[in-house]
This record gives C-alpha cells, structure tokens and sequence, in this order.
C-alpha cells in the first residue's frame, strides 16, 4: 500500500504542473499494455493493481487530455477506454468487493474527470457516448465491472482501427452461447436488450433484427432475459495460500454451482416454495398409540434491491392432524375430523438477506419478522395447536464454505424468537414465548453441475431464565436434534427441486420414548 500511495502522489505532483495534452498515440499505446498486462480471459487482476498502483498514470491521462482538435474517432476510442479505466479504478478504491454495487452511487452519484470536465459513469456513457454517436454497439465494449456484461479486452480501443473493434467485439458476444442462451423453444438475452431497447430500435423484434444481423446462426423463436450477475469482473482467489496451486480459481463442479447463501442479483427475483411435514409417534409407558403430524409449507420471495440486500415477503400455511396409530403420517391431508386437524395461512410478514461483509464471500445474514394470522393457534378446548398467538422473529447467518472441486460445507446459525406479544394462555397446555438458537451443518457433494447430495445435521436448544427448580438463571429447557440426507436437481438455472429425509427427536420425545421424522420437498424460482 506505501508503493502504491508514493506512486500515485509522484504522478500527482507531475500532473499539477502539465498542461493538457492531446490524445495521442502515447496514450492509446499505454492503454493498450496495461490491458495486455492486467486482463485475462475477460478478468482484472485487482489484487495486483492494488498493489503496483500502474492504473495512476492513465487515470491523471484520461483527466488532462485535450479533446478539442480531436477527430471523432479519437474522442470515442478514447471515452471508451476512459469508462472501462474508471470502473476499475474506482472498484480498486474499495477493493476487495464482490461486486460494484457495494459501492454507492457507483454509476450514477461519484464523480469522475475526463477530459478536464467531471461527469459520472452514467453520464459518460450516455453524453458523451450513446446520444452523440448512437452506435449500440457501444454496449458491448463499455465493462460496467460485472460478469454480466460483455468481458473486458485485453487491448486498448485504438482511432484507426475502432470500426473494426467494435463489430468484432459485438459479433463476438452475440455468438457467446453464455451471452445469447439459446434454451429449447425460446432464447434468453442479457438485461442490457431490456435496459437499453431504444438503443437496438425500441422492440422485441428489432432487438432480434439487431442480433441476426451479427450471429452465425439467426434466432427465430420467442426472446426472454435472463437474470443479470453483477459479480464483479475478478481473478478470483479463494483462499489466502501463497502457493501457486491453492491461489487456482475453484475447479470442478463447484464452480458453477448455486450458492444458498449469497444474495441474488439486483433486479432479480427468487422464489422458495419449502414442504415439510412433520410427524411424531408417542405414547404411554413405551406403548406407541397416538400420532401428531404437521404440514407445513413456507413462501418466502426476494427480489435484488442491489447486490447486497434483498427484501422480500414470508409466508406460512400449515394443517395439523391428531389421529390413532397405526395410520400414515400422510393423513395428516386426509378429511379433517372435528377437534383433531385444522389448517389454514397462520403467518406473514417481511423479510431481508444483507450480505453484510463484502469480503466474507457466501455469506450473509436473513431476518425476517411474522405476524401470526389466525385465532387461537395455540389450541383452545379441543383444537389441536397449529402455530404461535404471537409473532416469530427469526434471524439467520448463512455461511457456505468450498471445499475442492465437488464439495461444500454450509453453516447456519438462528435465533429465534416465538410468540412474540401473545401473554393469552390456551385451554391445556400452556406454551411459554420461546428462544432458541438452532445451528445446521450440510455437507454437500455436487457428482455433476446439476445434481447435489447432501448430509445434514442439526441441534436446536431452546433456553428459559428459570431452570427446572425455578432458580433464575439462563438454561436450556428443550431442544432438538435431527439428522437426514437429502438431494437438489437443478433443471435450469431458473428451477431447482430439493427433497430431504431426516430422523427428528426432542427432549419430551427422548423423555417417553416417541419418534418423529420429517419428509421435505423443496421448489426454488429464479425470475
């Protein structure tokens, strides 16, 4: 960091002193070597410009050159450079980050200088580039920073050879089966066709007409857009080992895989849709006669505020069903019978996932906060309990940890705090407010990029002020524990199905001898 300070104040006290300077060839030949020298395969080695502080220079270039006597084509290969050298520039000024949007008001807010005039991102691309030259194959040489957009040269935009740049440049992205996704009867096209469609004639079909007259093989059938990845443009480096071998980017199927625990992208929305159901055997003195199921299905739906939070909605349904053994746990969607099943929307409330530390990769944190919809959930005279009186504020810390090639370890810690408001006792059984902290482990192991088998474990206490003897003081007075393997299928990146299996016990079920087991069909949307 000293290196890069005494550089950049060096090229400072240097610049103070210059007058403007023309666009010359200096500067598109020095533009170009730094490409060549800090991009691979459409990435930016920021950890190493962050420590040689090379970028300075061009930066304190693109400010003081003269444009005044320049000829179009110098003013737009060199706004072009400029926008992708302020991107990474201004990413290295809180570099590590995942993504560009950590910063705020990235595009639209922080100024920049080029040319002796200060703009913003937003305001190059548009002003000084899209509006006079209206060329939309300017969206496929401006790099906003993001994996989503079309990867970055490893050469500089030069004057004389700009018109054939750019046509190689949009012919090749429009040939990036990554980048235009040919997918059975219909073909997904980047954000960018919906964000800027005026700039490619204003409709789905001049969009297609734009397209065809580039690609090798022209679309005929229906266009969509797939979700944006505004992942920022690195050579990523997994762990911090000096070594040559463990600094690789992460191989394997792991690589592509779906992360549960990061946040989506902005503008993107995801949706869940989780069934168990839980059920239980007990009995007297070891005599199993009695069984108690619980379905519940759970909606949660996010959408991408910006790549580090997303806000959303919880939702809860749930049926119960008290019956005689021997029976299934599957009659819990038998007839209802009088004072032993119920049903029905028993919570609803927001929700939020804040990846709160940009440079802890795959983790985040998700709260959310349910209303209790219903009367009397606890149970009254012979109404079995569905859910709590009171409110339920769950917080969660997700944290997802590669392991090689095909494996994952995935951690969660909640707490949890149950019926919140409700001091109405039920008819019975009286269920106190309750606080628990569940933790879950999940080894995964991914045999094929779409396929995902897991082993799950977990342990949830549930803690009270008083003990056993009513002496104040913090203990545990329930918990549970469960273990299960279970299996994810992902169809498309939009669509995933999850099944899991997993024996249950809690301390009043170890207490008398009952069983319990849940059965669990999981359904993920991306839109």
């Amino acid at each position: 960091m000293y290196q890069t300070t005494i550089t950049s104040l060096f090229f400072l006290i240097l610049s103070a002193t210059a007058f403007g300077q023309n666009a010359d060839k200096k500067f598109f030949k020095d533009a170009d070597m730094f490409f060549k020298q800090y991009v691979t395969e459409g990435r930016v080695n920021y950890n190493a410009l962050q420590s040689t502080g090379d970028i300075m220079p061009l930066i304190i270039a693109i400010e003081k050159t003269d444009l005044s006597n320049s000829s179009d084509e110098v003013k737009k290969a060199f706004y072009i450079n400029a926008y992708n050298f302020h991107v990474i520039n201004m990413a290295l000024t809180e570099y590590p980050i995942k993504s560009v949007q950590d910063i705020p008001g990235f595009f639209d807010k922080k100024k920049i200088k080029v040319a002796g005039k200060f703009s913003t991102l937003n305001s190059l691309e548009k002003d000084y580039l899209l509006e006079p030259y209206a060329d939309p194959r300017l969206h496929f040489v401006l790099v906003c920073g993001a994996l989503g957009c079309p990867p970055i040269t490893d050469f500089a935009y030069a004057p004389v050879k700009l018109e054939e740049q750019l046509t190689q440049q949009t012919r090749l992205a429009l040939n990036d089966p990554k980048f235009v996704r040919p997918d059975n009867n219909k073909t997904e096209l980047s954000q960018i066709f919906k964000w800027y469609i005026n700039d490619f004639g204003g409709s789905k079909e001049k969009v297609r007409a734009f397209i065809n007259s580039y690609t090798n093989t022209p679309i005929k059938n229906k266009l969509s857009y797939y979700a944006y990845d505004w992942s920022l443009n690195d050579i990523v480096q997994r762990n911090n080992s000096n070594s040559s071998e463990s600094n690789q980017t992460a191989i394997g199927n792991n690589e592509s895989r779906y992360v549960v625990s990061s946040t989506i992208p902005v503008g993107s929305y995801e949706v869940k849709i989780f069934n168990n159901l839980y059920t239980q055997k007990t009995g007297i003195d070891g005599n199993l006669t009695d069984r108690s199921s619980f379905f519940t299905t759970t909606i949660t739906a996010l959408y991408g505020l910006n790549s580090r939070l997303n806000i959303g909605l919880n939702t809860r349904w749930r049926k119960v069903r008290n019956h005689l053994l021997p029976s299934s746990p599957f009659g819990v969607f038998g007839s209802d019978e009088i004072g032993t099943s119920r049903s029905g929307i028993t919570a609803l409330g927001p929700m939020i996932r804040w990846a709160a530390i940009p440079q802890w990769e795959n983790f985040s944190i998700q709260s959310s906060y349910t209303f209790a919809i219903g009367d009397e959930l606890k149970g009254i005279n012979e109404k079995p309990f569905i859910d709590w009186n009171g409110a339920v504020w769950n917080t969660q810390f997700f944290n997802d940890f590669p392991l090689g090639d095909n494996f994952s370890l995935f951690t969660e810690l909640d707490f949890i705090w149950e019926d919140i408001g409700s001091d109405k006792p039920n008819e019975g059984i009286y269920f106190d407010n309750k606080t628990s902290t569940p933790i879950t482990l999940i080894l995964s192991y991914f045999p094929t990029p779409k396929i995902t088998l897991y082993a799950l474990s977990g342990y949830s206490p549930s803690w009270s002020l008083e003990n056993e003897n009513g002496e104040s003081g913090l203990s545990v007075n329930d918990y549970f524990y469960q273990g299960g393997i279970g299996g994810k299928y992902q169809f498309n990146p939009k669509f995933e199905i999850e099944l899991l299996y997993s024996d249950f016990t809690t301390k009043f079920l170890k207490d008398n001898n009952g069983q319990a087991a849940t059965y669990n069909l999981g359904l993920r949307f991306n839109l």
